[in-house]
């Protein structure tokens, strides 16, 4: 098992950057890919990035391809999502996740799931 804990949420401005954290523990981190969602008040959950567990590979949601960026510190057993020009729709709270294989773009692949960090961009 590996437990994810998410940190680094807040409230910025629109055009701002944030940079979230997710730590890990448990079985050697690098085994795990991981993925970032969220969830917006009153919508589904939604894929944002997911990382391989070399981090050689990584993809992105349409959503936010070329504003945020996954990447990972095996050395630190933790991931990151740098947001960059944030806006107010990126509004949500913003769950880690880990899978005990390849990356994935589905929610039902992944093993084991932080408590999730809130993000609010105001306009």
């Amino acid at each position: 098992q590996v437990h994810v804990v998410e940190s680094g949420g807040g409230l910025v401005q629109a055009g701002g950057s944030l940079r979230l954290s997710c730590a890990a523990s448990g079985r050697t981190f690098s085994r795990y890919a991981m993925g970032w969602f969220r969830q917006a008040p009153g919508k589904e959950r939604e894929f944002v990035a997911t990382i391989s567990r070399s981090g050689s590979t990584t993809y992105y949601a349409d959503s936010v391809k070329s504003r945020f960026t996954i990447s990972r510190d095996n050395a630190k057993n933790t991931v990151y999502l740098q947001m960059n020009s944030l806006k107010p729709k990126d509004t949500a709270v913003y769950y880690c996740a880990a899978r005990d294989g390849r990356s994935s773009w589905s929610e039902y692949e992944y093993d084991y799931w932080g408590q999730g960090t809130q993000v609010t961009v105001s306009s």
